[in-house]
């Protein structure tokens, strides 16, 4: 990049940083910045910093807020009962916008993968089996974690966990989406789709 000068160089090297963004994107994301007005630099530095300060974890399910605990885990409308795992915050937001689910949450942050170095003790898993034995009306938990290897690996190792302590301890559902043609789909998710056949 010593074709650009110091300041755009640096911003474009900061921009990619951030997950899913190239070069390319970095660059455009960079020009599309200094295009920008004074007063729309500074709001949108301002909600960085502001959001870097502010957020934190809820202390009962781990999800990010700007209060403790969360607006769902203070919620007297959720239910109780049900307490649905998820691996990071942002599968709480897309649980979130469908509004079928009405219990409550424990986020994992990261799923174990003995390839990264990432083991039960580096998740949020102990805070969830706490909760568990703190909360006797808690009669299912829902093991939303990604349909991948290391997903599956922490669902089962979360379900050999819970099981015998007489909790009912079940799995979303995973196959082909709507809308989508057998044809492209692979063969782990067609014989996901197969396990998880329902009768009509």
């Amino acid at each position: 990049m010593r074709f650009y000068a110091k300041p755009l160089a640096r911003l474009i090297e900061e921009l990619g940083k951030l997950p899913g963004v190239g070069n390319k994107s970095a660059q455009r994301l960079a020009f599309h910045i200094l295009s920008m007005s004074e007063g729309e630099v500074k709001q949108l530095a301002d909600s960085i910093s502001e959001a870097k300060a502010q957020m934190k974890y809820c202390s009962v399910c781990g999800n990010l807020t700007d209060s403790d605990p969360c607006a769902i885990c203070s919620n007297p409308s959720r239910d109780p009962r049900t307490i649905c795992v998820v691996e990071n915050p942002r599968d709480v937001a897309a649980m979130e916008r469908v509004r079928e689910y009405k219990g409550l949450y424990q986020v994992l942050h990261g799923a174990i993968s003995p390839i990264d170095g990432v083991g039960p003790d580096d998740i949020n898993i102990k805070s969830l089996i706490v909760r568990l034995q703190e909360n006797p009306d808690i009669e299912e938990v829902i093991l939303a974690t990604n349909p991948n290897i290391e997903g599956e690996a922490t669902a089962m190792y979360i379900a050999r966990l819970i099981k015998p302590a007489g909790i009912k301890v079940t799995r979303i559902a995973h196959g082909i989406p709507v809308g989508g043609d057998l044809e492209y789909a692979d063969e782990v998710t067609l014989s996901k789709a197969m396990e998880g056949r329902r009768e009509l």
